[in-house]
């Protein structure tokens, strides 16, 4: 991409407080945003190599939205930390294996999508961000749903995809989860949580594609409860 286009770019962006540049083929994270910091809000660089995000992505105290899609990044720096007022992280499709810790310092984030990485163990560490509405993890490696599970805010939780085989009973525990998207995974009946359906906030659970065939769930304790919820769930969505 030529400089006189960037700089056109990087014009608009100083006056509506966005920045996309998709589909470029960037290589490297453009050293130009640092001139925006003060009045970035949302930035979206889909579709493209980069590779590394720079310490410099702190600065950006204003960012709401920030999507990084299909690029290769590996993992992410600790400044992204200083992100106080993000509320939006796409990073679907990249290859990342783990989060640094300071992702529970996002206090206002509402949404994080790590769909398409390389992640085999669930991440924690998000039971801080109190305002998480949807954590996307689908399309990974996962094996275990664990306990810590219990302490997320979120409302939405999607692990279609992976490969989990366990589920911890004490996912019942989360204090807003309503929908738990498990399709496509390698759960026997047997591994899944009595407690998730007769105790718990949950009302849409999504099994399909599992190793059990999903019509043997309505002899559980608790299935009506979430199949009905789930049925008026939907003519609302």
């Amino acid at each position: 991409m030529g400089n006189s286009a960037l700089k056109a770019h990087l014009e608009t962006s100083q006056k509506t407080g966005v920045f996309q540049l998709t589909g470029k083929g960037l290589t490297e994270f453009p050293e130009e945003l640092q001139k925006l910091t003060g009045n970035l809000r949302t930035v979206d660089l889909s579709n493209n190599k980069i590779e590394v995000l720079p310490a410099f992505i702190g600065g950006f105290q204003q960012i709401k939205s920030f999507t990084i899609s299909s690029n290769k990044l590996t993992s992410l720096p600790n400044d992204i930390g200083k992100l106080k007022k993000l509320e939006t992280l796409i990073l679907n499709g990249n290859q990342l294996k783990q989060l640094p810790s300071s992702v529970g310092q996002l206090k206002s984030l509402r949404t994080l999508t790590l769909s398409g990485n390389h992640f085999k163990e669930f991440p924690i560490g998000l039971g801080t961000l109190r305002q998480l509405d949807v954590l996307d993890l689908s399309k990974n490696k996962i094996q275990v749903v664990p306990a810590e599970v219990a302490e997320l805010q979120a409302i939405e939780i999607n692990l279609n995809q992976n490969q989990i085989s366990t589920v911890s009973p004490e996912v019942s525990r989360a204090p807003r989860l309503k929908v738990l998207r498990l399709e496509e995974n390698c759960l026997e009946l047997s591994s899944i949580p009595f407690s998730i359906l007769s105790d718990s906030q949950v009302s849409l659970l999504s099994v399909e594609g599992n190793l059990f065939e999903v019509k043997k769930m309505r002899d559980l304790e608790g299935y009506d409860k979430v199949i009905l919820c789930q049925f008026s769930l939907l003519l609302y969505l």
